[in-house]
């Protein structure tokens, strides 16, 4: 199927699944996540309000877009934050994706 790819998700117990995600959908990777079934909170519902869909970018980090500065400031608030950390629910995945590398930290629901 050419608009679906695969990538890697490290769970919070640091088992690694692969996934195949559809990238001509209008969902962003927060609920795409929570439609496979990862214990994601998203509190806000995508707003980039609350951080509780906190992932790091372990692999494919140069082929998402820049985040947001409202993205930035809440990252900000996260004490294991760091340069590789985003908000799922700030990410729209494209097939420049493919094998993208994640690990889930946010909180869970």
């Amino acid at each position: 199927m050419e608009n679906l790819i695969e990538i890697n998700i490290e769970n919070r117990d640091g088992s690694i699944s692969v996934v195949n995600l559809p990238t001509d959908i209008n969902l962003n990777l927060m609920e795409l996540l929570k439609a496979s079934g990862y214990d994601i909170l998203a509190t806000c519902g995508g707003m980039a309000l609350c951080a509780t869909c906190h992932i790091e970018i372990l692999q494919g980090k140069d082929q998402l877009p820049e985040p947001s500065e409202q993205e930035l400031d809440m990252l900000d608030t996260l004490p294991d934050a760091n340069d590789n950390s985003r908000l799922a629910c700030q990410l729209r995945l494209s097939n420049w994706n493919e094998k993208l590398a994640i690990k889930i930290k946010g909180i869970l629901s």
